[in-house]
């Protein structure tokens, strides 16, 4: 078998194959259980290889790229168009192989273990974090059920929850209610105490890498953004633009544009949901200090907070601070506030 371009469709236990040949005839379709697929690619010739961006894909890429072969990660939207009929996992591998040859087609840089590592710090934070919104929400209202109504805010939960060990609190709880709420507690601490050594592990990594460092000095990102987009975004090229990179984020408007006419709706929120949400929360922070700020971005926020809503002003900030984050990863540089004209 002359096989040139090979697509695998990734999945649990069974992969499915499909090979062509440089005429584009099909000369391998065939299915190989998870502990067969390396050692049957490795007896083949290099060639060039297509899978889906999914669940254990960078994984499988750099396995494979290790034999000798081009490994290219497509995103799974832009390999639906070529499935011709029914889905299946014939089709599914059919359909990449063919969608991997096209030259127009936008593949996804494969990550390192390292940049693995990090993001999977990140994704374990955030349900860490979830998991504490829940504990916080859980004793609020089971304290409300006993007439105890409790201010907004994580800290004045924390404070109520401390004086439950105290008998002499002032509370009206039955012993079992007091029982289950300091069940709650302890877990909430244990939760504090995980997301404060995943920080710390971050903040490590942080400050041996140097695209994590350079993207700390722009405004309103911090160390979390910093790391997230440094570990996203191995290879800035892949994007030509700021604003493609932004539009990747799912930080522009859809277009649903026809005949010459633009036609502009909401922001797409398409692309890394995490990414994106830290850099609204921290363009929400540029937007609360505009008026003490001397910069041109300064001026530029509070001009357009004269004339656009805030939560707007917000997501044109997260969009402008994509874009410089992705100038500043392309050519290696540090942020440089310009000065008020």
């Amino acid at each position: 078998m002359e096989i040139t371009t090979l697509g695998i469709d990734l999945a649990k236990s069974v992969f499915q194959l499909h090979g062509v040949d440089d005429r584009g005839t099909v000369v391998l379709q065939k299915k190989l259980r998870r502990g067969a697929v390396l050692d049957f690619l490795g007896k083949l010739e290099p060639c060039l290889i297509g899978m889906e961006a999914c669940a254990s894909s960078h994984y499988w890429a750099r396995e494979i790229a290790a034999l000798g072969h081009d490994v290219r990660l497509i995103p799974p939207a832009y390999v639906k168009p070529y499935v011709k009929r029914q889905k299946n996992d014939a089709a599914d591998a059919e359909a990449i192989c063919e969608a991997v040859t096209r030259p127009n087609m936008r593949f996804v840089p494969v990550k390192t273990h390292d940049q693995q590592a990090v993001l999977m710090l990140h994704r374990s934070r955030d349900l860490l974090m979830r998991q504490r919104t829940m504990i916080l929400n859980a004793i609020r209202a089971h304290l409300a059920e006993f007439g105890t109504i409790t201010a907004q805010g994580p800290r004045k939960v924390v404070e109520l929850v401390r004086r439950l060990s105290d008998p002499d609190d002032g509370l009206d709880l039955p012993a079992l209610a007091r029982s289950a709420l300091l069940s709650l507690a302890a877990q909430l601490e244990t939760l504090a105490e995980e997301i404060v050594k995943i920080e710390r592990q971050l903040m490590a990594w942080h400050r041996q890498n140097q695209a994590s460092q350079r993207l700390e000095t722009i405004p309103g990102v911090g160390i979390l953004t910093a790391t997230a987009i440094a570990a996203s975004v191995p290879d800035p090229t892949v994007f030509k633009s700021g604003r493609q990179f932004a539009a990747w984020l799912g930080l522009v408007p859809r277009q649903n544009s026809s005949g010459g006419k633009d036609r502009l709706g909401r922001v797409s929120k398409m692309g890394n949901g995490y990414l994106r949400r830290l850099l609204v929360v921290g363009a929400t922070s540029v937007t609360r200090r505009a008026g003490t700020t001397d910069t041109r971005t300064g001026a530029w926020v509070r001009s357009l907070l004269e004339r656009k809503p805030t939560r707007l002003v917000t997501v044109a900030i997260a969009n402008k601070t994509a874009r410089t984050a992705w100038a500043l990863l392309a050519k290696e540089e540090n942020y440089k506030a310009a000065p008020a004209i």
